[in-house]
């Protein structure tokens, strides 16, 4: 029996906007620019206000379909080493995302590491989190976190500061010869 969070019912959005800004944030931080730059959040800004509201629920999804890849990956990877991803990944990042408190309120915290735990067993986690309503706007600075703090364990278990975002600007390559 299939699940109603079964990835092939969920939207892909626009994974393209959402790696864009992933990205953004880790070539930030790698710079060593750990405050937001007021020039680069402008930017940021004006990017999500020329979105409309169809265009911000597609980078939702975009972020969701992120976060469900990055899982996957993840998954593969800690297999390969038989480690379970959720048992490696969940409380690491969760860890991570309770010494952010400005960033991620606590009351946000079971949401993120329930769309980590959705992805690491192969649901949707987009899917997973629409069935207890619309986003509110109190999760989208975690969610941002979320994907963030994915990408940057990626790279940091590669030793690579550009893995996850070439890990995802190739898939999304690969699919659009296909």
């Amino acid at each position: 029996m299939s699940s109603p969070c079964d990835p092939q019912h969920a939207p892909t959005g626009d994974v393209s906007a959402a790696l864009m800004m992933i990205d953004s944030r880790l070539q930030a931080v790698y710079e060593g620019k750990t405050a937001t730059d007021p020039e680069h959040q402008a930017l940021i800004d004006q990017f999500a206000a020329s979105l409309g509201p169809r265009g911000v629920d597609e980078v939702l999804d975009g972020a969701c379909t992120l976060i469900f890849m990055f899982m996957k990956w993840l998954r593969m990877a800690y297999e390969d080493h038989d480690e379970d991803v959720i048992a490696c990944v969940v409380p690491n990042l969760v860890a991570t995302m309770r010494m952010m408190p400005k960033s991620v309120p606590s009351e946000t915290i079971p949401t993120m590491a329930g769309l980590l735990v959705a992805a690491g067993t192969g649901l949707s986690p987009n899917l997973w989190r629409k069935q207890y309503g619309y986003w509110t706007d109190d999760e989208m600075t975690p969610l941002e976190a979320t994907v963030f703090l994915l990408a940057e364990h990626i790279n940091r278990l590669t030793d690579d500061p550009n893995f996850a975002t070439r890990l995802i600007s190739e898939a999304l390559s690969a699919a659009d010869a296909d």
